[in-house]
């Protein structure tokens, strides 16, 4: 195990339907890396993950989205699926949960249709990204640049097109994540001038 990002905390933001490579491999990604994952639903209870059209695991979610603080996290993880992001758009309580941790200026990684929850919480306006080629008419009527590219980073926005594209957007994640890092490090250890 590696520990690049030991002592960073994710969220995980997905409910039923969620594309489950999409929520698994980035997850293990960042563990492996030292960070911890909470996994951020709606409800408490099983979710159910889908393995394309077929169900598939149910993973069990870690907190609600009404009881996370953005202050508490350093990035949010958005699985795709077309459902998942698609009931979340619907969910006031997650859309104001995007929309905030885009403004603390966290570490955001969306992959496939996650997405759509860039759009809903109005947070794309300028912004270059990527994602499954169906939503680049959401995006650009977002204001947003979309383009066809394995992974797009944006300042503290990363995001895929989808499975395929799992190796290179988890690198560009963790990267993301360990500059945020070494940008606060080097922060905290600016003197302050004297008065």
């Amino acid at each position: 195990m590696a520990d690049r990002l030991r002592g960073l905390r994710i969220a995980a933001l997905f409910t039923d339907g969620v594309e489950q490579i999409e929520l698994i491999e980035p997850a293990r990604r960042l563990r492996d890396e030292g960070a911890r994952v909470d996994f951020v639903a709606p409800r408490e209870g099983s979710i159910q993950g889908m393995d394309h059209a077929d169900k598939g695991q149910t993973f069990e979610a870690d907190r609600k989205v009404s009881d996370v603080r953005p202050d508490e996290y350093d990035g949010l993880l958005l699985p795709g699926g077309v459902r998942n992001p698609d009931k979340l758009r619907m969910d006031t309580e997650a859309v104001a949960l995007v929309r905030a941790m885009s403004e603390a200026g966290l570490t955001i990684a969306a992959i496939c249709h996650g997405p759509w929850l860039l759009v809903e919480a109005d947070v794309v306006r300028g912004r270059h990204l990527t994602s499954y080629p169906s939503l680049q008419t959401d995006i650009r009527n977002a204001g947003g640049h979309w383009t066809d590219e394995t992974v797009v980073e944006d300042d503290n926005m990363v995001t895929s097109r989808g499975p395929q594209d799992l190796d290179a957007f988890c690198d560009a994640m963790v990267g993301s994540l360990e500059s945020r890092r070494r940008r606060q490090a080097g922060e905290g250890s600016q003197e302050r001038p004297i008065a």
